[in-house]
């Protein structure tokens, strides 16, 4: 496949995205020059983190976890010796729900098949849920059977999946967001990422490369 073959296929995702009227947050959107948030990082990347759904920093500049939530994404991150551009970053919904509020099922619904797309193309080896309603969306999707259990039972653990391209490892993780509000939670996402480095090794490079 030519390099450029992944990132046509995500601008294309982008296009429709854009243009997405049927969408009920489509007029939200336009009446706050908003932008959708389709995703940002590596289109090769080997982890792919997802998240609920943007919020107002990221409508006002289109890029996922650029505020506050990411902030800490990117310490964490740099805990286990990764940077942004190491990865790749989305969320299930692509537009601000009003108000912050969660993601409504039909929103979820609405979008997840272009979530779905997005992980097709980029065919991570690890995926990072960021929150309970993406690990919900992931393992449901992917036919775990842990699928309805508790994210305060699952963070932290590394869960085989089988996708269309092959064996994935889902690693449910606490919201970022979480770490802003309650400091054992940082704690939590600290010890909870050391679990991705498994997967991690050192090239003879010093970048960065999945085993």
């Amino acid at each position: 496949m030519m390099s450029t073959d992944r990132t046509e296929q995500l601008r294309a995702i982008r296009d429709e995205l854009v243009n997405l009227k049927e969408s009920p947050l489509y007029d939200y959107r336009q009446r706050n020059g908003y932008f959708p948030v389709i995703g940002q990082g590596d289109h090769y990347a080997d982890i792919m983190f997802i998240g609920e759904a943007p919020g107002k920093n990221e409508a006002e500049t289109g890029r996922p976890f650029c505020g506050a939530s990411g902030r800490v994404l990117d310490e964490l991150l740099a805990s286990i010796q990764l940077e942004r551009t190491d990865v790749y970053v989305t969320n299930i919904v692509k537009d601000r729900p009003p108000n912050n509020r969660d993601p409504l099922k039909t929103e979820i619904d609405l979008y997840a098949p272009f979530l779905e797309r997005q992980i097709g193309i980029i065919q991570p080896k690890v995926i990072a849920t960021l929150g309970r309603f993406s690990m919900e969306f992931i393992l449901r999707r992917f036919g775990a059977f842990q699928a309805n259990q508790k994210i305060s039972q699952l963070h932290g653990t590394v869960i085989k999946v089988r996708t269309a391209y092959g064996r994935a490892s889902v690693v449910p993780l606490y919201h970022p967001a979480a770490a802003l509000y309650n400091a054992s939670q940082r704690d939590t996402l600290e010890k909870d990422f050391q679990v991705l480095k498994q997967f991690i090794s050192a090239g003879e490079s010093g970048t960065m490369k999945l085993l």
